[in-house]
């Protein structure tokens, strides 16, 4: 392989190394864009209580989710608490965050809305409303 070539193949290769970084990063910027204005698109629309609208044949409809996780510094008390209420096949060595959510979501409708006694301070609740965006059907 004559020097041109190598030298070549390594400029184009530099090159395309760094158009990817470029482009990872400014993926990333694109990303945090998103979800700016996501958070805030959602927020409108809790503001002014609208469910869904289609703009430009896309309909754009307001999604809220809860999601818990184990309170700081307190997994190792709520795996404990949960294995003592029965409900220790969600417990493996980390509670799945999506099953975790949906048994906090089960418990506090079970219990009136509110977080039961034997987990309080051991998870965190909240709601996070995104929007869910798809083609409109015509």
């Amino acid at each position: 392989m004559e020097s041109n070539d190598l030298f070549a193949l390594a400029d184009e290769l530099r090159e395309l190394r760094e158009t990817k970084k470029r482009l990872e990063d400014e993926l990333k910027a694109v990303g945090l864009e998103i979800d700016r204005v996501d958070a805030c698109l959602a927020q409108r629309m809790l503001d002014t209580e609208t469910q869904n609208f289609t703009r430009n044949g896309t309909m754009f409809c307001l999604i809220s989710t809860t999601r818990a996780s184990a309170a700081a510094g307190r997994k190792d008390e709520l795996f404990e608490a949960l294995r003592e209420a029965g409900y220790g096949d969600l417990v493996y060595e980390t509670v799945n965050a999506n099953s975790l959510s949906a048994f906090v979501k089960e418990q506090t409708t079970e219990n009136v809305d509110v977080l039961p006694q034997w987990l309080e301070g051991l998870v965190t609740v909240f709601e996070k409303s995104t929007v869910g965006v798809r083609k409109a059907a015509r």
